[in-house]
């Protein structure tokens, strides 16, 4: 199995920046797609990003298309979620997880076998 923890949250102003990582252990990161998650208080998770194994294919949700990246560096056997522009609706506890790489890259929580314990990202205005 691989455990995945992730760092990087914080507090930050409307429009600041945050990197989120999240460090692999247990097993290469390269056998994995990997995806970010979002909860806020009182909502379902919900998809951010996602990245497959080699990093050539990406997704990103609609509402963080244009202000988010997704990257990963396999040889450091982490997952990078690059965020700008950030808006107080972004406020929540980030997850990291995983699934296998030899199945085509996931977008739902369902979809993961693999999660961090969450780094909270708090957006003021």
């Amino acid at each position: 199995q691989v455990q995945l923890v992730e760092s990087g949250g914080g507090l930050v102003q409307a429009g600041g920046s945050l990197r989120l990582s999240c460090a692999a252990s247990g097993r290469t990161l390269r056998n994995y797609n990997m995806g970010w998650f979002r909860q806020a208080p009182g909502k379902e998770r919900e998809f951010v990003a996602a990245i497959d194994w080699s990093g050539g294919v990406t997704y990103c949700a609609d509402s963080v298309k244009g202000r988010f990246t997704i990257s990963r560096d396999n040889a450091k056997n982490t997952l990078y979620l690059q965020m700008n522009s950030l808006k107080p609706e972004d406020t929540a506890v980030y997850y990291c997880a995983g699934h296998r790489g030899d199945v085509g890259l996931r977008t739902t929580k369902d979809g993961y076998d693999y999660w961090g314990q969450g780094t909270q990202v708090t957006v003021s205005s």
